[in-house]
């Protein structure tokens, strides 16, 4: 039996969730469980609960990116979360950073396999592209690293005022708490801990809301931001 055959059919949640793009995202589901697991993008254990533990408990991360904005997916992997919001918010402009070279491969076949307009795939570390993109209203990550050094790389790409969104487990409180002096020092004036997906995934999904004052990444990154926008202006002159 293959890989794919082990993909249970889509729950009928994934329906209500995905709308209009429920045949796509059941194409992406079929995506991960062959081509994802034969690069090494997922394991083939995690197959049987693409659905509820990868898909949907990804695509109700939507219930709380507001309306109209942009959107860095860090360390998106395999497209998780990045992905399935993209295909439940066609309003976000979205773009998936990722630094492995086989990973931003199968996101590009992604995003051109299912006509995701609104996504850009970049590849790169996120240390290494403040300046080379625009900041951000909303960063994302899921499983990427613990908080208070996920932060490190996500909030210095916000906007003034943006917010990062963390999908974590059950120790989400426990790393808050431990990250807490951190976020501070990376501009953070406000954190809290949301539950989405009722009555769409078991357990809901558990999201780390920190938003950012007018220095997101603190002082030094300021600093920084400002001496590559500066940088910037002075190639477009040339």
């Amino acid at each position: 039996m293959t890989e794919a055959a082990e993909l249970p059919p889509a729950p009928e949640q994934a329906r209500e969730v995905f709308g209009d793009r429920f045949a796509d995202a059941v194409r992406y589901a079929e995506l991960l469980a062959e081509t994802g697991v034969q690069r090494g993008l997922i394991g083939p254990r995690e197959v049987p609960r693409l659905w509820e533990r990868h898909l949907l408990n990804c695509a109700v991360l939507s219930e709380v990116v507001p309306e109209g904005v942009t959107v860095c997916d860090v360390g998106s992997g395999a497209g998780l979360p990045g992905i399935p919001l993209a295909l439940v918010r066609e309003d976000l402009k979205i773009t998936l950073l990722e630094p492995l070279l086989r990973r931003t491969t199968f996101l590009t076949e992604v995003v051109e396999l299912l006509g995701l307009d609104h996504v850009t795939v970049v590849r790169g570390r996120a240390e290494e592209v403040m300046g080379k993109i625009q900041p951000v209203h909303v960063v994302t990550a899921r499983a990427v690293a613990p908080l208070d050094r996920l932060a490190t790389w996500g909030i210095p790409l916000l906007r003034p005022y943006g917010e990062m969104l963390a999908l974590k487990g059950d120790a989400a409180e426990e790393e808050l708490k431990s990250a807490s002096a951190a976020l501070s020092k990376l501009g953070a004036v406000e954190t809290s801990i949301l539950h989405v997906g009722e009555g769409v995934v078991d357990p809901m999904s558990t999201v780390v809301r920190v938003e950012v004052g007018e220095s997101p990444g603190g002082v030094r990154f300021a600093a920084k931001r400002a001496k590559a926008a500066r940088t910037g202006r002075a190639r477009r002159r040339r």
